[in-house]
């Protein structure tokens, strides 16, 4: 320790103080004494001793008053307190441990004795102080270690969910009427997650995996995928194998987002009514995540320009087409909550909106 230890003298009898003072002095400590109860209480705060010798017959409080008081204090309890008394007080001395004395010194003290039992009692208190400091410090670098982990694992979830977006993307490049359409529909996607109750962990992995959903485009052909206007029959029966060709893609991965992702790709055109594709599920056949890609994805795609379609649909169409279809193409209790959050909506689409140009 930088200081001298430093030892409070508990005992009304000033001739003993006055003993153990010149006994301990010359050892190289500081003494600090009170003659009574209430001073030694008002001392322990004053002088922050290393050690206190208390004496237990005082007046105003007791020696054992005092103790409890140390002892039940948080800043003070890891104080050694030694009780001075005679060899006869047994019963004294059982009680003093009680209340949490750590050791006794028989009066009439012993010089050799004193100077021995203080040694080893300073030896126990800066060990005990050292691993406590140890401990708080310790427990501090965990702590920043933690939030800088938590900080460098967040700047790699947002790397990766950045890269997500920009492979998907890839997906659908050729396609130039949805350069930010995986951004918006797959936070539309969250937005209504969370409206529906899911956890944010879910919610997490529900903005993750949206933005895979046609990554199947990637297996179609440009004459298909680019063409204006409508498909006839078999190049709509070609159009319909993204779903199936996304769901091959991302297969076999054994991260959860990209097992949710192959789940999306492949139901995400399922209808509530069953008159959807590729297996023509009906109702709650359909996984929940497939049912709240469909809304998300229908209201952008009807929202915004494509190449079946030149000018988007006013948007205040696009959420009465989602009530109207409420039972037949979506999830009737979803399009009542996505209609809910139609300001969450509309502030994400105007977060992600097309740039210039697109």
């Amino acid at each position: 320790m930088d200081r001298k230890p430093r030892i409070l003298i508990c005992d009304d009898e000033i001739h003993i103080t006055k003993l153990i003072e010149t006994i301990l002095v010359p050892q190289g400590y500081e003494v600090c004494k009170a003659h009574d109860g209430r001073e030694a209480l008002e001392m322990v705060d004053k002088c922050q001793p290393d050690l206190i010798l208390m004496d237990l017959m005082m007046p105003i409080l007791d020696g054992f008053e005092v103790t409890r008081a140390i002892k039940e204090k948080p800043a003070t309890q890891n104080i050694p307190v030694v009780i001075i008394s005679a060899a006869s007080d047994r019963e004294r001395r059982l009680r003093a441990i009680e209340l949490g004395a750590d050791d006794f010194l028989t009066k009439p003290l012993d010089r050799t004795e004193l100077k021995v039992r203080v040694k080893s009692l300073l030896k126990v208190k800066a060990y005990n102080d050292h691993m406590r400091q140890s401990k708080i410090e310790l427990e501090m670098e965990v702590a920043k270690r933690t939030d800088q982990l938590k900080m460098a694992l967040e700047k790699i979830k947002l790397a990766s969910l950045e890269v997500i977006f920009r492979l998907s993307r890839a997906a659908e490049f050729r396609d130039k009427g949805t350069g930010e359409h995986i951004k918006r529909m797959s936070h539309y996607a969250a937005a209504l997650a969370r409206r529906l109750g899911y956890n944010e962990e879910i919610v997490e992995a529900i903005l993750y995996a949206t933005p895979m959903h046609d990554i199947g485009k990637i297996g179609i052909a440009d004459s298909i995928l680019l063409k204006p206007g409508k498909h006839d029959l078999q190049e709509w029966e070609m159009m319909k194998q993204h779903t199936r060709i996304g769901a091959k893609i991302v297969e076999g991965s054994d991260y959860g987002f990209i097992k949710l992702a192959g789940i999306i790709a492949l139901t995400h055109h399922e209808h509530w009514d069953g008159g959807g594709y590729p297996m023509g599920l009906r109702g709650a056949q359909i996984p929940a995540v497939g049912r709240i890609t469909t809304l998300a994805d229908v209201f952008d795609a009807m929202t915004t320009s494509r190449p079946y379609r030149l000018k988007p649909i006013p948007v205040e169409e696009a959420f009465a087409y989602i009530k109207s279809a409420a039972g037949t193409h979506f999830d009737p209790q979803m399009a009542q909550a996505f209609l809910e959050i139609k300001q969450e909506i509309l502030d994400i689409r105007d977060q992600f909106a097309e740039e210039e140009g697109h």
